[in-house]
């Protein structure tokens, strides 16, 4: 019996494939992509904002004196300095003053130029122009024109004169000053308060007027039903943002108006800004001008928390 083999061909052993290497998804890419773009902004805003916030702190419990090399630690002394100093307690009054006559009278009048906007059906572009154009104007410049103004021999004391008003001091009294600035301000800053109100009318539904209308509701009854309470984000919002703005911006305003640039006269117009300027860049303690600083955050700081808590209610009409 013939004894058959059976042989086995050896096939050659096929390669392993190489594990490929994995590659981004497309929204991996995106994600990259734009997180790369924010890192130059974060490092601009780490290096030159939240680091000088941060060493603020650490000026303002120190006696740092510019031209002196010593830094001694004093803990809270420039704090209590400052609650003894009569003239921060001056500009901390002040600036109440700007911000509760200043916003509310921004508020009121801005609201009512976009009310009264809203109702006119020609030429609107061009008288939204016109107020608008206050608001980008300089602040330098919209200030001398104010102080050349209401000068001892301005135009204001000429016209009071010719109806028979005795002439005012208006700049140069410690009653009249402030105020002047404070309508300055409201007046130039009309422009953008017109905007965000008129933003607010526009987006209030046609139909609560029409169903008030029908319910014989007057143009009162309507705004004060229907208009002020849809409005109300925007005015709490607008009260908010011009807090902050008062706090920060007086600062020009005060400086060019004034009679002297530490606010005078009799400190009457001097603002936390002008004092710390005054503090930091006329007696160098920028000890006491960080301190007063780090008062200012906290001001600020509190009113952006109120913004936050208010604006997340939710409003039920």
């Amino acid at each position: 019996m013939a004894e058959t083999t059976t042989t086995t061909t050896s096939q050659p052993l096929k390669p392993k494939p190489k594990k490929r290497k994995s590659r981004l998804t497309l929204k991996q890419s995106k994600y990259l992509f734009v997180y790369s773009c924010l890192l130059l902004p974060l490092i601009f805003y780490i290096t030159i904002r939240f680091y000088p916030t941060l060493y603020t702190f650490n000026i303002g419990f120190r006696e740092w004196n510019i031209l002196s090399p010593e830094k001694p630690f004093v803990g809270m002394e420039n704090y209590v300095a400052l609650a003894q100093d009569p003239v921060f307690r001056k500009s901390l009054w002040n600036t109440l003053i700007f911000i509760v006559f200043g916003v509310s009278g921004q508020v009121v009048i801005g609201l009512a130029i976009a009310l009264l906007l809203q109702r006119i059906n020609k030429f609107v572009g061009v008288f939204r122009v016109i107020y608008f154009i206050p608001y980008v104007t300089s602040i330098v410049a919209v200030s001398w024109v104010f102080r050349w103004l209401f000068m001892n021999n301005g135009i204001i004391n000429e016209f009071l004169v010719n109806i028979g008003i005795p002439p005012q001091l208006f700049l140069n009294s410690p009653d009249q000053a402030i105020y002047i600035i404070i309508g300055t301000m409201v007046w130039q800053a009309l422009g953008f308060q017109m905007v965000i109100f008129l933003a607010g009318l526009e987006n209030i539904p046609k139909m609560f007027y029409e169903a008030a209308e029908v319910d014989g509701a007057n143009s009162w009854h309507k705004f004060k039903s229907v208009t002020l309470p849809l409005l109300n984000p925007t005015i709490v919002f607008s009260v908010v943002i011009g807090s902050i703005n008062f706090i920060q911006v007086s600062f020009t305003q005060v400086v060019n108006m004034s009679v002297n640039a530490a606010g005078g006269p009799l400190h009457s117009t001097i603002t936390i800004v002008v004092y710390i300027y005054q503090l930091a860049f006329r007696q160098y303690s920028m000890g006491l001008a960080s301190a007063a600083t780090v008062i200012l955050f906290l001001i600020v700081l509190a009113i952006t928390i109120f913004q936050m808590k208010v604006l997340s209610r939710k409003f039920d009409y």
